[in-house]
Parts: structure tokens; sequence; C-alpha cells
């Protein structure tokens, strides 16, 4: 499974995606070229939107030797020589050159380099320990991923720290064992992949489970920030058991949906699934001596920088005796700036995303939030008493906040329609010529049938299509358990949520595979997941049929949380069935990880959840320490949909036509103009982000981006070695303070401290308050 990225809007993560491979291909182009400086190969390169990764055994020795060590780092270029030199050889074949000779495909073979150790079996690949390093991730994982979630709703690819840590774990596991002569099995390639699946399967749910968008936004603390829709009806408090119950009938259907095609997207269209085609070979990567080395390097850079993120947590808790104390609420840009959340607040979670997002996502997200915060809102709001009431609250949906939040939905709905259009456009163009060179007119759905696959045309696919064909996993476990698990969500949803009725649910059931479909489809080609996209369509589908005097609001949640679930599993399996196809995993033990991470992550995530819930008694509360903007949106789009535009303040609507109209002609300018000028054009979904929340996660994210450039600028490979593992330590770091935060909060043991800023004046009246009561 991908990285989930992202509530992060899918049309920016499929921009994030892109700037990654283009710095991945730019790599191999350097290498290709041969330069006179060679870039040292890092299995933590920025490659699309995973980067799986692992670290090693041999700690030790990595840090004595500075030469040797970067020898070795040196060295570390083969293996990207290998694949350059293997897509050399692609060209020539598809340019009729003939045959790539014997001796030469023997060198560019991934396969050959792993010839002499024995594939396991699917039962093999599956060990406890695998399991045990899975669990223990997918905790520390669920909780930096739910923050993330809750605060600003940009979740940026994690696998390069879970890689690297899953790894880490489970060398220092086998060498434990293998010092006391008690290891059987070897870590292998195959279980690494295993784990990789079930860490980020487990944490996935965090996201798709909708804490920081649906789900929440059925709450009354987000309903009670408008005036429509908040009746009993509509609202469903979070409860633990309710939670639990609904994510486990509604995750797995999307993990049969789709199985009986695996064979026909990856084999027969080979489709490229570009993150799992890169985490395949940066793990393969990882299981040489060489990327061994480099990734041990790489994790003690991680542990570092989580360490001192951990520390400036528990330092800043001191001074934050309230929600307006402390470094987070520091005016570094002066007190006007502030009142406008314009100021820099001292988190390094936000600066170690902006570290893994590329330079134009956190361009982009200032623009937005310069646009908004700098000179839209401040305009707008002169019209108070004009456009609204002048006695409406800041946070009142007819009034200020309203034109924050639609003006932000109408950015992010444009931008969605766009990359919606755009993949269904390049789905059926793709599928019409696979068609036309298969000259089939039926899709082959299992593995029984050999359709008119294309014959292996080197050793390596031959290798690995022989071993994905060998376990397969049969037609009637795919069929029957989407039928059972279908059956048992229909009668069990409509008990959760009375709103939503059963026949609702079959008509979503019938729909779902269709869209899972064209998202793992669209996904294989572009490695953009329109996941949010089709929850939103969901949103407005089944509100509008339930009506708003029948509880729609509540329905057409509910029903956007069981079309994300089913479309963003269904597409997470496929990529990993690429993942697994490129390092001879076999897709049962595949499936089964992907079934047991969903598993974990159905229980973890909503335990993960309700530690946030309730410890944090603002969650969801506009300008506290977790806004959890995606659930006023989302519920705000829900409303629209029962009510229409008529809950909208004056001349709202106008104004969200011009920028959902302009959402859309960014986009296709983005896609019209040459590469090298669409990297400059900023991307409407990151300028949305900062409409609602403010611009001050915008402040960290640029620094953090100019810190990477000036890095990049000083010592290009160094920082594209130990950038990612600078990064995920920040975040892992400020996001795992979260636990005994929450632990003190639910002891009521509160800080001791508040630091506060104050204007002069406002700093003289204190004085002479204190003074007289002296």
């Amino acid at each position: 499974m991908s990285s989930p990225s992202s509530s992060s809007s899918d049309g920016m993560e499929g921009d994030m995606i892109g700037a990654f491979q283009a710095e991945y291909e730019e790599g191999l182009a350097t290498l290709s070229q041969k330069k006179k400086r060679q870039r040292p190969w890092s299995p933590l390169l920025p490659t699309c939107r995973l980067q799986p990764h692992r670290a090693v055994d041999h700690m030790a020795q990595e840090t004595t030797g500075s030469n040797g060590a970067a020898a070795a780092d040196v060295e570390m270029v083969e293996v990207n020589e290998l694949r350059r030199r293997s897509k050399a050889g692609d060209r020539a074949r598809r340019d009729g050159e003939g045959a790539v000779p014997a001796e030469e495909e023997e060198a560019v073979s991934v396969e050959r380099a792993f010839a002499d150790q024995r594939v396991p079996s699917w039962r093999e690949q599956l060990t406890v320990r695998a399991f045990v390093v899975s669990f223990f991730l997918a905790v520390m994982f669920s909780v930096i991923v739910m923050k993330l979630n809750l605060t600003i709703g940009v979740i940026p690819s994690l696998n390069v720290s879970a890689g690297l840590l899953s790894f880490f774990f489970v060398r220092l596991w086998t060498g434990a064992l293998d010092k006391v002569g008690l290891l059987r099995q070897p870590f292998t390639r195959q279980e690494n992949t295993v784990i990789q699946t079930c860490v980020v399967a487990a944490y996935g749910i965090a996201f798709s489970g909708g804490f920081g968008n649906y789900l929440l936004a059925m709450s009354d603390r987000i309903a009670s920030q408008s005036t429509e829709a908040n009746d009993p009806q509509n609202i469903k408090n979070p409860q633990l058991l309710w939670i639990i119950g609904f994510l486990l009938v509604v995750s797995f259907i999307g993990l049969f949906g789709l199985v009986p095609l695996r064979k026909t997207m990856i084999i027969d269209y080979k489709l490229t699934y570009p993150s799992g085609t890169a985490t395949a070979y940066l793990i393969n990567g990882f299981h040489t001596p060489h990327g061994a080395k480099i990734a041990g390097k790489q994790v003690k850079k991680l542990g570092q920088f989580f360490g001192l993120s951990f520390f400036w947590g528990f330092f800043q808790w001191f001074y934050t005796a309230t929600d307006s104390c402390g470094f987070q609420k520091f005016p570094s840009l002066g007190l006007q700036a502030f009142n406008n959340r314009f100021y820099f607040d001292f988190s390094p979670t936000y600066v170690g995303v902006a570290m893994i997002c590329p330079h134009i996502v956190n361009v982009s997200v200032l623009l937005g939030a310069i646009l908004s915060w700098g000179i839209m809102w401040p305009l707008i709001a002169k019209k108070r008493g004009d456009w609204f009431s002048a006695e409406l609250a800041d946070g009142n949906l007819h009034g200020m906040q309203g034109y924050r939040v639609f003006i932000a939905i109408a950015v992010i709905l444009g931008d969605g329609l766009y990359n919606f259009l755009k993949m269904l456009f390049l789905t059926v163009r793709s599928l019409r010529s696979q068609h036309k060179k298969s000259n089939a007119s039926t899709l082959p759905v299992s593995d029984d049938e050999t359709g008119n696959s294309v014959a292996p045309v080197s050793y390596d696919e031959e290798r690995r299509t022989e071993l994905f064909l060998k376990d397969q996993i049969p037609w009637y476990i795919a069929y029957g358990g989407y039928a059972v698990v279908a059956a048992i969500s229909i009668g069990t949803v409509p008990q959760i949520f009375p709103q939503l009725k059963w026949y609702q649910i079959l008509v979503a059931y019938i729909v779902a595979p269709v869209l899972a479909f064209c998202n793992a489809y669209g996904t294989g080609l572009t490695d953009w997941s329109l996941v949010t996209t089709y929850g939103k369509l969901a949103i407005f589908a089944f509100g509008a049929w339930t009506g708003a005097s029948h509880g729609g609001v509540l329905a057409g949640l509910a029903a956007c949380g069981v079309m994300m679930n089913i479309v963003s599993t269904a597409a997470d399996l496929m990529q990993d069935f690429k993942t697994g196809y490129l390092t001879l995993a076999s897709p049962r033990s595949m499936f089964i990880s992907q079934v047991i991470g969903t598993a974990m992550g159905c229980v973890i995530a909503p335990c993960v959840f309700w530690l946030f819930y309730k410890a944090f008694d603002n969650i969801g509360i506009s300008g506290s320490e977790y806004p959890a903007p995606n659930a006023a949106i989302f519920r705000s789009i829900a409303i629209l949909g029962v009510d229409g535009f008529s809950s909208l303040p004056k001349n709202c609507l106008t104004l969200c036509g011009i920028f959902f109209a302009a959402a859309i002609v960014i986009n296709l300018v983005r896609d019209m103009v040459p590469k090298k000028v669409s990297g400059f054009i900023p991307i409407p979904m990151a300028m949305a982000i900062p409409f609602y929340l403010g611009a001050y996660f915008a402040i960290d994210m640029f620094v953090g981006t100019v810190i990477l450039f000036i890095w990049q600028k000083l010592d290009r490979a160094n920082a594209d070695t130990f950038a990612p593992a600078v990064a995920s330590g920040m975040i892992c770091g400020d996001g795992l303070w979260v636990l005994p935060q929450s632990v003190l909060a639910l002891a009521k043991v509160n800080p001791p401290i508040c630091m506060k800023f104050l204007s002069r004046a406002v700093n003289d009246k204190v004085d002479v308050f204190i003074s007289n009561l002296s």
C-alpha cells in the first residue's frame, strides 16, 4: 500500500509523486551520462510516493573508516547503473534492434543477483517476527498519521521511516538469534515486502478511516459550528466500539474486489504502479551488502533527529498552560501578522513534511496562505455588516468562516473534478489501446485464463511471471469473500447509521468495483489515487438521495466512508501486488499481509483516535491545537449536497464559481505547458489547504523547503541521501511526543508555565493591573 497520502488531497499528492519521480529519473540520467562526480546510490532517494527502505545490522562498522565508507557509497552506483542499462536494453528491443546478448542480459538482470538465494514459500514469508514488528510500527505510525490528520490534514509519505525501522528491527532480531545459534530462517526481501505491506496497510486506516474528515465531521463538535443540519438525526458522536465495528465491516471488501484482475493489471497490461515499482527496487537494493551500509547511516541520522524532535516537544510542553501559550504562538512576524495567522510555530513536524514534499507544493501552500489570509480575508472582513451580519462570530458559516470553508471547497472540488475526468480519460484511452493490441473481446479475470499475454522477453520477467502465477488466489475466495463481506456490511451498517438504508449500501457495493477498478488502473498509470474525490462524490450522491429531512448529511458522510475504504484498499492492494511481483513475494503472502495489516489498523487507529479525542477536548475547533480542517470541509460539503446553495453567505457563490473555474484552468495549463514550465505553476489543491487553517504551517513548510533547497545546492548527493531520513526523524519524534502528552492530559497534569506575547500597550495595562493587585 502506498502512503496514505494524503487527505493531503489527491491532486496535490499526484504532483508530489511527479516531482519525486522527476528527481529520481534525474539521478539515473546523471549516472548514465557518467558525469565527473557520481552521486552515491541511496535507498532513500525520493521516488514517487513511497520510499520503502531498510536499515542494517552492521551499525558499528559504518561509524568507522570514513574513507572506506565513502568508497562503499560510491560503489552503490552499480545498482542504479544496472537499472539504467536494463532500461537501455528495453529501449533497444522496442526499437527493433534485436535481442540483448546473453552476456549483457546477465549483467543487467536483477534476479540473477539473487539467483543463489532460495525463494521461500508463501507460508515461510509470513513469519511471526514480521507481524510482531509490524504491530509495533503500526502503532507508532498510526499516532503520527493521526496527529497530521487532526492538524493540517497533509500526510506525507512515511514509507521511508517505516521501511527503515522495519528492516532495522528485524535485523536486530535475527542478529541476536544468530549470535546464540538460534536463527533458523534468514531475513529475506520477500519477508521485507510482507512487513512493508502490513505496516502501511495498518497505519493507512488512520487516514482512510476518516478520523480527520468524514467520521469526525459527524460529531456535534463540528455540527455546532453551523446552524444547518445540527439536529440529532444528522449527528453521531464518536464512540470506540461502533467505530471499530464500522471499519471492520467496510475496510475488507475492497481487498476482494480486484483480486481476480491482478494478472490482467500486472502482467497483461504491465501497469507500472510507480510507487510499487520504486518500493520493489529499493527493497531489492537494501538486501545487497552495499545497500545495507547506506541504510545504516540513514537509520542513524533518523535516530538523531528523532531524539532532538522528541526532546523539543517535551521542552515546549512546559510553556503551554493554555492554547494561547507557548512557542507555537510566537509572533515571529509581528503581532499584526500573528492576528492574521502568519507566524512560525516551531513545529518539527511541518518542517519535516516540507523536506519530503516537492518545493512547488510548499511554495503553493505559502502562495495560498498569502492570497487568502494576506489579501482576501482582510478585504472580505471589511464587508462585515454588508455581506454578512456584524454580530456573527468569526467561526460562523454564515459569516467569515463561510467564505473560508466554501471557497476552499470550490478549489478542492475544481481540482478533484479535473483530475477525475483526466484519469477517466487516460483509463479509457489506455484500455482501448490494450484492447486493440490484444484483439480480445473480453477482459481476462483470473489466473486460470492465459488471455493474450505477451511472452516474457527477459530472464527477470520470466522468473517473476513464473512465481507470480505460482501461488494463485482461487476465484471463489475473491468473489465469495466480496459477497460475504458485502452481505455482512449491508446488514450491519444500517444498524450503525439508520439514516443509510440497506438498499443504498447495496447500490454502493454494486458501483464500487467499477470505481475501484478506475482508481486502481489510474494509479497504475500515473500513481494518482483519487480516493477523497470518490468520497466527496458519494457525499453528494447519497446525501441528496436521502434528503435533508431524513438525515442526509449523516447518510452522505457514512456513504463517503464506505466508498473511500473500498476504493483505497483496492488500489493499495494492486500496488502491493506490483511490489511483490518485482521482489518475488507471493501474491498469497501479499494478500494475507494486507488482510492482517488492515485488521490491525481497524483496531489500532480507532484506539489512537480515542486517545486523542478524550485527551484533547478542542479537537475540530478552529484555532485550536487540533483543528481537523477536513472535518469541517467534509461536513460543509454534505450540507451543500442536501441544502443546496441557500446556505452560502452573500456573494460567496460567485467567489466559489470563480475559484472553481480557476482551479480547472490552472490544472489545464499545468498539463498543457512543458514540464519545465509546469514545475513553476502553483498547485490549486495545495493552495486551498491554508484557506481554512491559516498561514502558520505554510511558514513552517516554507522554512523546511528553504533548508532543503540550500542543502541541495551545497551538497546534492548528501541531501538526496539523508534528507528523507532527517525529515522522517523530525516527524516521528514530534509525532510520538503526542503519546506522553496525551497521557499527561488524561491524568490532569497541566504544564506549569504560560509563555504569552503581548503588545506594549496591553503589557502596560497588565503591569498596572498587577501592581494594583499587590
